[in-house]
């Protein structure tokens, strides 16, 4: 069962505290006396965003439990909000606050002291839906993001951020918020490209491709047992892979694919199903630079098993296909990549009446910046 490998190490000064308290009585350690062992606390996970964070946000319940089942049983979800239900154990602990507006949040300087109280390592931020509603425009969300995410650092400096393409939006009341949407998830990828760091990775997750208001919400804006069930499925990828690979240049498993300790490898690529219908399916590939300096470009090869065929691709190039085997390079935009971050695109494929469940063989290569 894998652990997750992303730890913080807190120590316990118990033999100086004693000794503070028993000097007083001449009462001294014997000079061979040992300190205690350091003890490893759980990553602290905090999810950030507003009701579709946490009224109820049942998503946080099923991303618990997969991450529990990929063996990732070191982890605490952080907040001072407590779970509301859903009917399923887990960790309900989170920064979910209903009718919140991301701008506000930051105006108001009310992050830092949610940061002071859970102290996470890790940030999984979907907000900006209520600032959309409320008209308000995606440099005005996107300063406010910058706002969070250098508190985030100021509270931790190797703070991972996860942040959400928000889910689509159409509620009877508000005919623009479709396109307002779209309009701020297209400027998120350049915007975390230009605030990832080494030391803090920022990973854009796509929560919006794919999501379908009038089938997996209720309401037009927030998510029905459908919509959860794909919210988790597209927060999981990117944050198992946060906990797996650890602090960027981790030496633990140096015979990996992809550890920096290799001199052959640059990125790594990922393949994952979305959704899957007769004669084709949906799917999402992850590309990580897992090298130590950052690329300007990168090209995935991807192999579909039995003999399905890539006939579409977004937020990637799609060039030539030979024997089933296609090639998609980067669009551009998210081409760029700091060490420890990632970009994602989608596809479709189209598959014979005979294929079984969907996947392929996909491989990476990069351009080191120059």
């Amino acid at each position: 069962m894998r652990g997750t490998r992303l730890l913080r190490l807190r120590t316990v000064p118990l033999l100086g505290l004693l000794a503070a308290l028993l000097l007083p009585l001449g009462v001294t350690f014997a000079p061979d006396a040992t300190a205690a062992p350091a003890a490893t606390a759980p990553v602290r996970i905090m999810p950030l965003g507003d009701s579709i964070t946490g009224s109820p946000g049942c998503w946080r319940a099923l991303l618990w439990n997969r991450l529990l089942d990929a063996g990732h049983t070191d982890i605490d979800f952080v907040g001072t909000l407590p779970a509301q239900g859903c009917g399923v154990e887990h960790d309900g602990d989170n920064e979910g606050h209903g009718g919140e507006l991301v701008t506000n949040v930051a105006d108001q300087n009310l992050l830092p002291a949610r940061l002071a109280a859970g102290q996470p390592d890790i940030v999984v931020m979907h907000f900006g839906t209520n600032d959309v509603w409320s008209g308000i425009s995606p440099d005005r969300i996107l300063a406010a993001y910058t706002r969070l995410v250098t508190q985030m650092r100021e509270s931790d400096p190797d703070m991972r951020v996860l942040v959400a393409q928000i889910i689509p939006m159409n509620p009877s009341t508000c005919a623009a918020c479709a396109q307002r949407v779209a309009d701020l998830n297209a400027r998120i990828p350049a915007w975390a490209a230009t605030t990832t760091t080494s030391r803090s990775p920022v990973t854009v997750v796509d929560q919006w491709t794919g999501f379908d208001t009038a089938t997996d919400t209720y309401d037009g804006v927030h998510p029905n047992a459908a919509g959860n069930e794909k919210i988790a499925a597209r927060w999981f990828p990117a944050l198992d892979a946060v906990l797996t690979e650890g602090v960027p240049g981790d030496p633990e498993d140096p015979g990996d694919p992809g550890d920096p300790g290799d001199p052959g490898s640059v990125c790594t690529a990922s393949f994952r199903t979305v959704n899957g219908w007769q004669g084709g399916y949906q799917a999402e590939v992850t590309v990580r630079n897992t090298s130590a300096a950052p690329v300007s470009g990168w090209t995935v090869r991807i192999t579909p098993s039995d003999g399905a065929r890539v006939t579409q691709v977004w937020n990637g190039t799609l060039g030539a296909t030979a024997d089933g085997t296609a090639t998609v390079t980067d669009a551009g935009w998210n081409g760029a990549l700091a060490p420890g971050a990632s970009a994602t695109f989608g596809l479709i494929a189209s598959t014979p009446a005979t294929a079984g469940t969907p996947s392929a063989t996909v491989t990476c290569t990069a351009t080191p910046a120059s």
